[in-house]
């Protein structure tokens, strides 16, 4: 992904002033915004961090719990799949979410728009498949769980034991499977993603956001 991100940056125009692995000095000199794409234990050290030397974050890491970072007198919230965590002036300082595939938030809202329409259809019942490659370390994937929240959240009936199925396979980007299942007949929608780029892209889309609204 570091990679990718990289790669898309430049192509877009942006300059790197940093690449930081592990074992290397935490640095941010000269950066605007830093993107995190790294592992659940690292993924709030390394916010801090970026944080501590006054830089934003765009963030995937999933698997770790966002929700405890916190700005005194900022404000933490949440914005369809994302967390937006802001400081006291304002300034957006973290923007973290599931996924930042383009492809995949647009299946987010198709997501919540299938859910709604099975308030008056209790003989669906859901369930999520979610499949990728075989070195992710999170299970359930964070994008599953934000599809679950997202149906769970609508209060249409009572889904706190909703399945979800984890499948590690290969090299598999990510598969995403929503199904609504009945005695009549069934109904899926899938997102299948064709490598990391769509990922990538959508960090660095995020990260000139946040470029933007610091200017102004």
């Amino acid at each position: 992904m570091g990679h990718m991100i990289e790669e898309i940056a430049l192509e877009r125009g942006h300059e790197i002033v940093a690449r930081i692995d592990v074992g290397d000095a935490f640095d941010l000199h000269g950066a605007d915004v830093a993107i995190e794409f790294t592992t659940p234990a690292t993924a709030k050290e390394n916010v801090l961090r970026a944080w501590a030397q006054g830089v934003p974050v765009v963030c995937g890491s999933t698997g770790w719990k966002v929700e405890e970072l916190r700005i005194e007198n900022g404000e933490l919230r949440i914005e369809g799949s994302r967390i937006i965590v802001k400081d006291e002036k304002g300034k957006t300082m973290l923007v973290w979410s599931s996924n930042f595939s383009v492809g995949v938030n647009i299946f987010f809202e198709l997501n919540k728009e299938l859910a709604s329409a099975m308030k008056t259809q209790p003989q669906y019942t859901p369930s999520i498949t979610e499949i990728h490659h075989i070195h992710k370390l999170d299970k359930p994937s964070g994008t599953a769980k934000t599809l679950a929240e997202q149906i769970q959240n609508l209060k249409i009936r009572k889904f706190e034991d909703l399945k979800i199925e984890s499948i590690r396979e290969g090299e598999v980007p990510g598969t995403h499977e929503v199904k609504w299942d009945s005695e009549e007949d069934t109904i899926i929608i899938t997102h299948i993603a064709k490598g990391r780029r769509g990922f990538a892209l959508g960090a660095v889309l995020a990260a000139e956001q946040i470029g933007a609204s610091h200017v102004k």
